[in-house]
């Protein structure tokens, strides 16, 4: 569905785990990195090392940012007030390709982000083709009336692999999705640990 299709089972097994929680993914299988020396045994990560791990998962997991895209969120976040761990992971649930996928209106991130690239995604009535568009408190998204039927849309809807969170009310009859409130890390349904406070920490060396 998207350019970086091949990419995302590579992150899961750079990773070493399964970010996205699908039952396809080949950390499910081979729990070693890829290549043909990724079976060496690791040796402990540096602070750095674990830093940088946890920055390159929340950013492979939002359908793998590019790192000026990512540096961009977390300069935003460090302008807001409040706690900015809290405050990246705010902005990243924001975004309407995060938006689409969270309301199981497409299956992964990447299928979200090429969704709305391709006009599919109305906000308040008017059409959005921007990914990184950001959301606000009260805003209905709603598929596109001639995108609804389409097949990938209803196999998403229908998925039991995922819930929508508590922080959407989402209408899969009518393919509307209304964005209540900006979550906290705790209600945001990561498959894996995430530790954006050892994100801050990375960008704040």
């Amino acid at each position: 569905m998207s350019k970086r299709h091949a990419s995302k089972y590579k992150i899961d097994r750079r990773m070493g785990e399964n970010i996205w929680g699908r039952p396809k993914s080949p950390v499910n299988r081979r729990e070693y990195g890829p290549g043909q020396h990724g079976q060496r045994r690791k040796g402990k990560l540096s602070d750095f090392g674990v830093q940088l791990r946890a920055k390159q998962k929340l950013k492979g997991y939002y359908a793998n940012m590019t790192e000026k895209q990512f540096r961009r969120v977390y300069a935003e976040a460090t302008r807001m007030k409040g706690d900015t761990s809290a405050n990246l992971i705010g902005l990243l649930e924001r975004r309407l390709d995060a938006v689409v996928y969270r309301s199981k209106f497409v299956p992964t991130p990447f299928a979200a982000r090429q969704f709305v690239n391709h006009g599919h995604v109305k906000v308040n009535g008017r059409r959005v083709n921007i990914p990184s568009f950001l959301v606000k408190v009260g805003d209905v998204i709603e598929v596109k009336e001639a995108s609804k039927q389409l097949v990938i849309v209803l196999e998403a809807a229908q998925s039991g692999e995922r819930d929508v969170p508590d922080y959407l009310e989402v209408d899969h009859n009518k393919m509307t999705a209304k964005y209540v409130r900006v979550p906290a890390l705790t209600e945001v349904p990561y498959p894996v640990l995430m530790e954006p406070n050892l994100v801050v920490e990375y960008y704040s060396r």
